[in-house]
């Protein structure tokens, strides 16, 4: 056969060259390889109550009604897992994988192996749950949904593994949100394993923590060190790290405070002087501010180089004159479709809309409405500009949150990655 199932695999015969049962299947070892197909490097069998390794050179070949060996001589010491190990039956059959296409969690219920030149390999997965456990038993076999292996990360849960495995390069290209889904779905042990996995860009985790709902924010932040906590919040938008730090149990606000750096620990201090849900709980203080004297081609070049600014709040510039009082405003557009050498103060708007930082966010809300606004700037007493609040930020607030928790709108159809030598595997009809 040039292709088996695991499921069907588990506990046959292991048979020697001269048709003596040697002991049964009992779970079948690969080496992940990255982009390539993980390869078979050996079974784990049960001899006598004994579970012992059989390497896969010794495996003559591999049929769902029984093993065959090329040798009846097994090495009988007891089986123990090394460190770039996979078992494919105690780390994948099912358990949960990431569907990278579809941003879930899936089950896999069953594992295929295929004959490929260079050994046996794990080359597709079945996601589909099969009938008798929907309750159905002895109901219409529903046709698995084999889909090529490399449409999935695997979650392994054994930490030994991990250098094996390497960074999760397919994780690393979906969204911050979409990240946050699959976390949001995680139980205690995926989530770790994700976490771990995105804790290798510290600003990939820090956008990740932004989009968590602030259950699983507190939840997952908790059971971190006030140093570790410290060091997620410093990188995440001054903001976000306020909401986050008020979401702490008020015994370990201030150490985390305490750790932060000192330009985003005065930032966030402010903002943990406003109601939450008031234009200043939400505002963003990094604003990009110039003089109304200033040519339009110098904003523009502002503009291009305010990398430290959230892209949200680079819609418009801000024209301030003494003390940084608000004199005007101007969006990115119209600086690109104006004259470059033309002063800001001859194609800006001078009587801009504002808001205060006690203004409650559902009136932003209508100001952005009524306006077309995605920004509005927040200004003390004085006219002073203190801050922007940015439209997703209101969104993130007004939003009910029984929408929040509606199905998701269904993805495209499920689309897979480069394939290997060879093609694809799963190109063929299902159940084939």
């Amino acid at each position: 056969m040039t292709r088996v199932h695991l499921a069907q695999l588990l506990r046959r015969p292991l048979v020697g060259g001269d048709g003596e049962v040697v002991g049964r299947l009992s779970d079948v070892i690969v080496r992940l390889r990255g982009r390539d197909y993980p390869l078979v490097t050996g079974l784990v069998a049960k001899v006598g109550g004994r579970e012992v390794f059989v390497p896969a050179e010794q495996v003559a070949d591999l049929d769902e009604g029984k093993i065959t060996l090329s040798s009846p001589r097994v090495d009988l010491r007891h089986f123990e897992r090394r460190a770039r190990e996979v078992l494919l039956r105690a780390d994948v059959l099912g358990h949960r994988v990431i569907d990278v296409a579809d941003v879930e969690l899936v089950r896999a219920y069953d594992i295929e192996l295929e004959r490929r030149p260079d050994g046996w390999a794990l080359t597709c997965l079945d996601t589909r749950r099969p009938p008798r456990l929907r309750g159905f038993p002895g109901g219409r076999a529903a046709h698995p949904d084999w889909r090529d292996w490399k449409s999935f990360e695997p979650l392994i849960g054994h930490a030994r593994s991990a250098g094996v495995r390497g960074p999760f390069a397919r994780l690393g290209r979906l969204k911050p949100a979409d990240l946050a889904d699959l976390l949001e779905d995680a139980n205690r042990t995926e989530s770790h394993e994700i976490l771990q996995t995105v804790h290798a860009d510290p600003e990939l985790e820090a956008d990740v923590f932004e989009e968590l709902e602030p259950d699983s924010q507190t939840r997952l932040l908790r059971e971190r060190s006030d140093a570790e906590i410290a060091q997620v919040i410093a990188r995440m938008r001054a903001d976000d790290a306020a909401d986050a730090i008020n979401d702490l149990p008020q015994s370990r606000r201030q150490p985390v405070l305490d750790a932060l750096p000192a330009g985003q620990r005065t930032k966030v201090l402010t903002l943990m002087g406003f109601n939450p849900s008031s234009a200043g709980g939400l505002m963003a203080l990094d604003v990009l501010t110039m003089t109304g004297s200033s040519t339009v081609a110098a904003a523009l070049r502002a503009a291009g180089e305010a990398r430290a600014l959230q892209p949200e709040a680079l819609t418009s510039v801000y024209l301030v004159g003494e003390a940084q009082r608000l004199r005007g405003v101007v969006t990115l557009v119209e600086l690109l479709q104006a004259d470059p050498v033309a002063r800001l103060d001859d194609v800006a708007d001078r009587d801009p809309v504002r808001a205060g930082p006690d203004t409650d966010v559902e009136d932003v809300a209508l100001l952005m409405t009524d306006y077309n606004l995605l920004t509005v700037p927040v200004v003390d007493d004085e006219h002073r500009i203190v801050g922007v609040i940015t439209v997703d930020d209101v969104l993130d607030v007004v939003i009910p949150e029984d929408w929040r928790r509606r199905e998701p709108a269904p993805h495209p159809a499920h689309h897979v990655e480069e394939p290997g030598p060879g093609g694809s595997p799963h190109d063929r009809p299902p159940g084939s």
